[in-house]
C-alpha cells in the first residue's frame, strides 16, 4: 500500500516537472517572443528574458530584431 503510493506520488511530480518544463521559454536579447494560442494572436509581445506559456495549446514564436545591413 505504502510502496504504491510512493510511486504514485513520483509519477504525479515527474508528470508535473515535465509540464512545467515544456512550458518555460528564454527569449535572447535581441529576440522578441509572439504567443499564438490555437493559432490565434494571444496577449502582447514576450521581451527578452524567461517567459512561461502554456504547453500544448501556446506556441512561441520568436522573431529576430537584428538589423541586417546589406552593401
Amino acid at each position: 500500500m505504502v510502496q504504491e503510493l510512493v510511486v504514485a506520488i513520483t509519477a504525479a511530480c515527474t508528470a508535473s516537472v515535465v509540464y512545467v518544463a515544456a512550458g518555460a521559454k528564454i527569449v535572447k536579447q535581441y529576440e522578441r517572443g509572439v504567443v499564438f494560442r490555437l493559432g490565434r494572436l494571444a496577449g502582447e509581445v514576450r521581451s527578452p528574458g524567461f517567459t512561461m506559456v502554456v504547453p500544448f495549446v501556446d506556441r512561441l514564436r520568436k522573431v529576430n530584431m537584428q538589423i541586417v545591413t546589406l552593401p
